[in-house]
């Protein structure tokens, strides 16, 4: 059996999930930040997310859902929470973490001229780690405004540096030759960089949230974390991101491919790096590879991919889902199936 389907596909797999989920959001000055974190909030759907920010100011809190106030953290009655940095990041963090009422998603917003660096290495190289993870890195960038002037900043560079994706804000205030050369500048800066075009930072919420995949050894390795040993792709845990009804804006659609037959690992990896089209943005199943009797649990976001391998609890078969803009389906199915066996 195989299958192909397109835009409100939720496969339901049975992934276990490992730590909290956190992503940070980082950009320059007036990117829109604060604009995506609001976005968050509005469509999070049924998850329960809670929002790191250094002040409450801009952060769009309903006053008809206001539950508590203190100090330092908002409670809101749809199940999220806001609390502010103003302790330093771990105590914020604490605090999350050890409330009563489970959080499902942790966001970060970083100041607008931040290194992202020393928050990233906060999850990874200290206790955090085994109570978090980490699992994406948001840079919104300001299509009107961008001037590389402000990239001499090296916090700014780094910015984008350590981006799994790009979010291209308030393309609707910029023409199409200052879009291009924002986009030109950002792959010289990061070479195979993924970036989604927004408007007021909108971006369909499974692009962001659930990625599953910020590869720990490229920072711990750069920066002697000895707690850390990487093997050859480091396998993580997948957590299911909430799908997918709320794709459609911005032609975003999703490509379900399902088979009995296992894959070949080699022609798949082939597809992975050769010939997957540049316009998928995020990817995630359960892959049967022919030469392993373990499942591989696999996720992909922008360039960067990983697989989890351990027990299968049913028949071994392939599932997968594709998340891009203006995907041919015919064409991802016609080159996934001759990976197959």
């Amino acid at each position: 059996m195989t299958q192909l389907t397109a835009a409100n596909t939720n496969p339901s797999f049975d992934i276990p999930k490992q730590g909290m989920p956190v992503t940070i959001i980082t950009g320059f000055l007036g990117s829109g930040k604060t604009t995506l974190l609001n976005q968050i909030l509005k469509n999070k759907h049924d998850l329960k997310v809670a929002v790191l920010v250094n002040e409450f100011g801009d952060i769009n809190i309903d006053s008809q859902l206001l539950v508590s106030l203190d100090q330092d953290m908002v409670e809101l009655s749809n199940g999220c929470i806001c609390c502010t940095i103003n302790d330093g990041l771990v105590d914020a963090v604490y605090r999350v973490l050890e409330r009563e009422n489970r959080i499902d998603y942790l966001v970060i917003e970083t100041t607008g001229v931040a290194d992202p660096l020393p928050i990233i290495l906060t999850f990874l190289g200290t206790e955090l780690r085994d109570l978090t993870n980490l699992d994406s890195i948001i840079t919104v960038v300001d299509a009107e405004a961008f001037n590389p002037q402000h990239f001499e900043s090296e916090a700014a560079l780094k910015q984008i540096t350590y981006g799994d994706m790009i979010l291209l804000n308030k393309t609707d205030l910029a023409t199409t030759e200052k879009i291009r050369e924002v986009e030109e500048f950002i792959h010289d800066v990061k070479d195979g960089a993924r970036i989604i075009h927004s408007k007021y930072g909108e971006v369909p919420i499974p692009l962001i949230l659930g990625v599953g995949l910020t590869p720990k050894h490229e920072y711990i390795d750069d920066h002697e974390h000895e707690h850390y040993e990487h093997k050859h792709h480091e396998h993580h845990h997948h957590h299911h991101g909430h799908h997918s009804h709320h794709l459609e804006n911005d032609g975003f659609v999703s490509i379900a491919f399902e088979s009995d037959r296992p894959f070949d690992v080699h022609k798949f990896e082939n597809f992975l790096t050769e010939e997957m089209p540049q316009n998928v943005f995020r990817a995630k199943g359960i892959l049967w590879f022919s030469d392993s009797e373990l499942r591989h649990i696999f996720q992909l976001s922008g360039p960067r991919y990983n697989l989890h391998a351990d027990e299968w609890r049913n028949t071994p078969k392939n599932q997968l889902v594709f998340i891009g803009r203006k995907l041919d389906s015919n064409q991802i199915y016609t080159q996934l199936h001759k990976c197959l066996l």
